[in-house]
């Protein structure tokens, strides 16, 4: 794991270059502590900075920016291509293997560049990676970035200036730029908890999108439009014209298979590696697997907290037991939770607001002590339907629209009394999305997600913090998404799940995952995300990623293999802490300092009357605003930090 930075100009580059393109790299020096390098091609305008996290080869032979053996190319990499062995196997095969100066991956993707194209070399590669290749002879820059969006990449011209880094703060450090607030980015940012790609924060710089490549040319770069060279949409879309016609057993001995083939090749590493572990269904299935194929015990981690519905440490140790891994866990203060939330700005360059991205620091934190590496089990409920969400709005969708629309129209002439003795038994039944916030404020959400017309608004409304017709962004309404687009021709579930794995997963869960693990210098893996697992569970069958009221089924199937079914099987928690306790409480002064009305209103980006209103509410117990409130302060923490225009001075 690393950090790129860099920056084309349309004009020669003076000796002030080097010091640019260096401040630029040590704005990311968390992403990688163990070296750093720099290379420029002054007549063309480029430079390159790296900083590096030693995974693999750790001799000088993996130093970046690296060039290929024939010198045409040049390469900032961050990321692993995990079957870098198989592919320089191919490339011996095939005659088109250079002299090889060590054993890197970074090396090998070069190679692959060199004999097969980029695409070809991004078809081939199995990993996670964001890489800037310039091409000597073409005088080309090229932005790649991994299938599912696993690693980071923003981009953007500045004053005539491409700049481009794993992070926006490296992208602060040069001088051409210039700082803008995109009010749509912004809204967005408040309806959902996260910037969804291709926007970001800052007017005129982008999110490069997963399994796109970007060519830039001095030039011709403001015409630069990314390409896709492979898609989840288009996977899916094939998927469901021919899904697979498996057997259940033959479906989780395919699964198995492919869990395996997966959790071996990321375990290559030359620096000790281990996993987070919760206890629930898919860090279980990671961490089991991972155990099979390993002669000693693995490491394995998980963090606890004081409040015993935000606990999973105890399941997290059953599974841990019964597998035999060397196990390590950290039961947290509120204090210590706390603690975290001043340094968020900083961790997330830009700003976002899930708020379990305090445990995944701390967590990363604690892994980091004995370890460089870690697996994670992130991306199962996006692939085999594990969020309540499906499950509830299937049922939704299929009530007629006559029927369902006159119940959200009941709910909404309910007294606030009524619908509290109402909520008592139902709340339980209720996806994760509705049972946020106070009674009121749920009747408010399941008449708005009833009265939908269209079965895809059921969907944008379970995911929405802010209704979308009431945004406190002064000025702006929010930028078009994916969210916007016509629906593909699947069913309802395959297009929630789809919707998930293309915005949610790479741009709320990847993102709080990499950020929270990179501040602490963790490189982390996402077995689940190896793309040919992910192209098998695109051909299930919906009955065997759903079935008797269940997501998770057929990964659930394989898991029995490994662990009992009565040491994970439990109501899903999350991963998650009680921001809505802490705001009435340790966080009070601190969100009062944010949401200043005098303080919004001069900076002129948020309406402060709306979000007063809901601060008041909040304090006094009438209704419980949180998961409104978070997006608000996160966002305000960041901009009074780090957000202010400051296009001439690199960060501290």
């Amino acid at each position: 794991m690393c950090g790129i930075a860099g920056f084309l100009a349309p004009a020669p580059l003076g000796p002030e270059a080097v010091g640019t393109v260096r401040r630029m790299g040590d704005a990311l020096a968390h992403r990688g502590p163990d070296g750093h390098g720099e290379w420029l091609d002054p007549e063309a305008g480029l430079a390159l900075a790296h900083r590096r996290l030693s995974i693999v080869d750790l001799s000088e032979a993996g130093h970046q920016p690296m060039a290929s053996a024939d010198g045409r190319w040049v390469l900032a990499f961050n990321g692993e291509i995990y079957n870098h062995l198989e592919l320089r196997k191919l490339l011996q095969a095939q005659g088109r293997a250079p002299a090889w100066r060590g054993h890197s991956d970074t090396e090998t993707l070069l190679a692959a560049v060199a004999a097969w194209g980029v695409r070809g070399a991004a078809e081939r590669a199995v990993g996670m990676f964001a890489v800037a290749l310039w091409d000597r002879q073409a005088r080309t820059l090229t932005l790649l970035r991994d299938r599912l969006g696993e690693k980071p990449l923003y981009w953007g011209l500045q004053r005539g200036v491409l700049l481009f880094g794993s992070e926006l703060k490296a992208l602060r450090a040069h001088p051409a730029f210039e700082g803008g607030i995109n009010r749509g980015a912004l809204a967005l940012l408040l309806r959902h908890g996260y910037v969804p790609a291709p926007h970001a924060i800052h007017t005129g710089l982008h999110k490069l999108p997963p399994g796109c490549l970007l060519a830039l040319a001095p030039g011709r770069m403001a015409e630069a439009r990314p390409e896709a060279y492979w898609s989840v949409q288009q996977q899916a879309l094939a998927g469901a014209r021919e899904p697979l016609a498996l057997s259940d057993d033959e479906a989780a001995d395919e699964l198995d298979r492919l869990l395996r083939q997966a959790v071996q090749g990321q375990r290559m590493a030359d620096v000790p590696l281990g996993a987070f572990l919760s206890g629930g269904i898919d860090s279980s299935t990671i961490v089991a697997v991972m155990q099979a194929l390993s002669n000693e015990p693995v490491r394995s981690f998980t963090i606890g907290l004081p409040e015993a519905e935000f606990d999973e440490s105890a399941h997290a140790r059953a599974v841990a037991t019964h597998l035999g891994t060397r196990h390590t866990e950290l039961v947290l203060t509120a204090a210590e939770a706390l603690a975290v939330i001043p340094r968020l700005p900083q961790m997330y360059c830009e700003p976002f607001a899930d708020a379990s991205q305090i445990p995944t620091f701390l967590v990363s934190q604690l892994a980091r002590q004995q370890v460089t590496v870690a697996l994670s089990g992130d991306a199962g409920d996006e692939l085999f339907g594990g969020y309540d969400r499906y499950r509830w709005a299937h049922g939704v969708a299929r009530a007629p629209l006559a029927l369902r629309r006159a119940a959200g129209w009941a709910l909404r002439l309910l007294p606030a009394e009524t619908w509290a003795k109402l909520t008592i038994p139902v709340s339980p039944l209720l996806p994760r999305e509705l049972r946020e916030g106070d009674r009121a404020d749920r009747l408010r959400k399941l008449a708005s997600v009833l009265g939908a017309r269209r079965d895809d608004d059921v969907y944008r409304q379970m995911v929405s913090f802010w209704p979308e017709d009431d945004t406190p962004v002064a000025g702006a309404d929010a930028a078009p998404s994916i969210f916007d687009e016509p629906p593909p021709a699947l069913g309802f579930e395959s297009r929630m799940m789809l919707l998930d794995l293309r915005s949610y997963l790479p741009d709320d869960i990847l993102v709080k995952v990499d950020r929270a693990a990179m501040a602490a210098s963790l490189e982390t893996r996402v077995p689940l995300l190896d793309h040919r697992l992910v192209e098998f569970a695109l051909r299930l069958p919906l009955h065997q990623k759903m079935r008797g009221g269940q997501g998770k089924w057929l990964l659930r199937r394989v898991l029995d293999r490994y662990v009992p079914r009565a040491l994970v099987e439990r109501r899903k928690m999350g991963f998650g802490v009680p921001i809505h306790t802490w705001l009435r409480g340790p966080l009070r002064d601190w969100a009062e300092s944010l949401l200043d009305a005098p303080t919004l209103r001069a900076a002129g980006l948020i309406d402060p009357q709306p979000v007063h209103a809901l601060w008041q509410a909040h304090l006094a117990g009438r209704h419980d605003w949180g998961h409104r409130l978070w997006p608000v302060l996160m966002f305000e923490a960041w901009r009074r930090e780090i957000g202010r225009p400051t296009p001439t001075a690199p960060p501290s």
